[in-house]
């Protein structure tokens, strides 16, 4: 499936270690927020798991969105960047 993975972190050092996280398991698309095209269910929860362990739940927020192959082509930018690569998305 296909995941957006956004956050607000407080604490430095928590931040850098969600970061080191999710560059194991997408791209960065700015500077809270990272692509996850390619995740299967099992990749996805332990990405979860690794990242729910990491954060202190009464002061941070994760947010897990997960696109459709139709929602995908339905993302809308402005400025700079670019849009979730289609081509990227694998059926699973």
């Amino acid at each position: 499936m296909f995941y957006i993975v956004c956050y607000d972190i407080s604490d430095n050092r928590t931040r850098y270690r969600v970061v080191k996280a999710l560059k194991g398991f997408g791209v960065r698309i700015q500077k809270s927020v990272f692509e996850c095209p390619d995740l299967s269910e099992k990749q996805f929860l332990q990405l979860k798991d690794r990242l729910e362990a990491l954060i202190d739940h009464g002061e941070d927020s994760i947010y897990y969105i997960r696109l459709c192959r139709a929602c995908i082509g339905e993302v809308e930018w402005s400025g700079l960047g670019r849009g979730p690569e289609a081509s990227r998305f694998r059926v699973v």
